[in-house]
């Protein structure tokens, strides 16, 4: 029988082998949680078949109606607010693309894509937007900060080192346009 002689080490719980491990995080529900055995439907007379179906029950109505109301005065409230911001052609505009990636940056905010990934903000979303080129080369860097602390960084190579002078100004006409530094 082989004995260690090092410390005795548990193994490792982390989110990676465990997803459970990351507090917050709860399975899926399942659709199929209130449904009833096909083989007890086949089985039971007509009468049993209707008991065992599961009644609405009117409390989750009421929490679902709540919501509903809730999402129709923030759409509302959102819909004055787009009367106040100019049209998406009246202001500047930015945009950038290779064969892979786009950054678009106008009146309604900033849309990123890579490949088939996206993601799209709000200029009330944002905490600081970041532009950086490459010391060598032709790739210019967006970076999108949001208050919770993530940032998203996009990559884009220019066909020429002199787009990237002119990419960086006219993002930063957009960003002087749109983007409130005071929220």
């Amino acid at each position: 029988m082989e004995q260690s002689n090092g410390p005795i080490q548990q193994p490792l719980r982390a989110a990676s082998a465990d997803p459970g491990f990351i507090p917050g995080l709860t399975g899926a529900a399942s659709p199929f949680k209130d449904a009833v055995p096909r083989s007890a439907v086949r089985d039971a007379p007509e009468e049993t078949v209707k008991d065992a179906e599961p009644e609405a029950q009117p409390e989750a109505e009421a929490e679902v109606e709540a919501e509903v109301e809730a999402d129709a005065e923030v759409d509302a409230e959102t819909d004055a607010e787009d009367v106040a911001r100019p049209a998406p052609g009246d202001g500047p505009s930015f945009e950038a693309a290779d064969r892979r990636g786009r950054i678009v940056a106008d009146a309604e905010g900033v849309r990123l894509s890579y490949d088939e990934e996206a993601c799209e903000f709000r200029w009330d979303e944002l905490a600081a937007v970041e532009s950086e080129k490459g010391r060598f080369g032709k790739r210019f860097t967006v970076t999108v900060h949001t208050p919770d602390r993530r940032w998203y960084p996009i990559e884009i190579i220019a066909p020429d080192r002199g787009h990237i002078a002119g990419w960086e100004a006219e993002l930063d006409a957009v960003l002087d346009a749109y983007f409130d530094e005071a929220s």
